[in-house]
């Protein structure tokens, strides 16, 4: 494989469009059948050939296998990805290589095969150590399950692991939550991704929600465990570098830093998006007509120019969800003064409310204003394109 010694500031992320099973709240693009697997393994080994110039010159720093569930594929294939990848790229020698697994996957033999191959860090969806919210949720695994394999991990050799855990769902108590954080400090994983359970359409819970069956999630719940959360997530050493994820020092996620960081990114797969810092595109989500296009050699997606509002508002966004917040200094030098002091005058609301406070030339979210932060973003962006 080849590794190069540079600065790298680029990323690839592998959309696996499988799933054994459809989780109730899910509305990532997936399908429940293998069939036509092996197809869209061939598909996403040409699109990496296809697209072997879009990085320019820029090396890979990170490697992420999304979903999907990535771990229901086999070995081999991992592999030939993780090798076609390294034939049409500049790879860093400390990449970080992520594999997107739910824990009835993770077995022994799994995980000793995909650590040979270079796969160094594990996002495990776990969301939760009680099976009885795990039946809910439709996955298919159980709460031991969960800690085996985490453990089993950690013996083969992976110390980088990220677990999700799901907040905010019916029937949680506050102590049911605090003993699912606890179960996972207990494992000692450095990594934790957190979410409030969000009812989207097109899904088996948006349509509850719609039919009557289920009850709306309960907000002031939600925000009540997310505070304990951090809470005890704060008080034993994590650092909360993103409002829904938690990292001991040293183990905060690259790749998806490099996302809120508005680094270049190459999305491989269906329903992938890709950033080249001016433009965005995404690939078609639906598996047939991807897997015929890519093998006609034609790229289905589309595109869309990022004006400059376009452009401050997404940092914006991002930007306060992260510890770092927003730069004074870079939104001079991107945007302009003038957005910067149109920015100023329209902040101050949020200061005086203590959701915003600056330092060292950065704007960033308090504690209390981490649960406002996409409301703060929202109401300053700015509509009409900056000239």
């Amino acid at each position: 494989m080849n590794f190069v010694e540079i600065r790298c500031m680029a990323g690839i992320y592998i959309h696996i469009p499988f799933c054994k099973q459809a989780c109730h709240y899910c509305d990532f693009h997936f399908s429940t059948s293998m069939k036509y697997k092996d197809e869209m393994i061939n598909a996403l080994l040409l699109e990496i050939e296809l697209r072997r110039n879009y990085l320019k010159d820029e090396a890979i720093d990170t490697i992420y296998f999304g979903g999907g569930t990535p771990s229901i594929i086999p070995t081999k294939d991992l592999d030939a990805i993780l090798k076609k990848i390294h034939q049409y790229f500049e790879v860093s020698s400390s990449v970080e290589v992520t594999l997107e697994a739910n824990p009835d996957d993770l077995n022994k033999e799994f995980i000793k095969s995909i650590y040979q191959q270079g796969v160094n860090r594990l996002s495990i969806g776990i969301q939760s150590f009680i099976n009885r919210d795990l039946e809910w949720m439709n996955r298919a695994h159980h709460a031991n399950e969960a800690i085996d394999c985490i453990r089993r991990a950690q013996d083969i050799g992976i110390e980088n692991i990220s677990i999700d855990l799901i907040y905010g769902t019916p029937g949680l108590s506050d102590s049911e939550w605090r003993d699912n954080i606890h179960k996972a400090l207990d494992l000692a994983v450095p990594h934790i991704s957190s979410y409030a359970l969000t009812v989207e359409t097109k899904t088996a819970l948006g349509n509850w929600v719609e039919k009557g069956k289920i009850k709306p999630m309960d907000e002031e719940q939600s925000a009540s465990q997310f505070e304990m959360l951090m809470e005890e997530l704060l008080s034993n050493g994590f650092e909360h570098y993103e409002i829904s994820n938690f990292a001991k020092p040293g183990f905060h996620s690259k790749h998806n830093s490099s996302y809120w960081e508005g680094k270049t990114y190459l999305g491989i797969g269906p329903s992938a998006h890709s950033f080249d810092k001016t433009s965005r595109q995404w690939n078609i989500n639906n598996n047939h007509k991807y897997i015929d296009e890519i093998v006609r050699g034609n790229l289905p997606m589309q595109m869309e120019v990022l004006k400059l509002n376009d452009r401050f508002n997404e940092y914006l966004m991002v930007g306060f969800r992260t510890a770092k917040g927003i730069s004074i200094e870079y939104i001079a030098n991107e945007f302009g003064s003038g957005v910067l002091d149109l920015l100023e005058k329209s902040i101050a609301e949020f200061t005086i409310k203590d959701w915003v406070k600056f330092e060292n030339g950065y704007y960033k979210t308090t504690s209390a204003g981490k649960l406002m932060s996409d409301k703060i973003a929202a109401e300053l962006f700015i509509v009409d394109n900056i000239e």
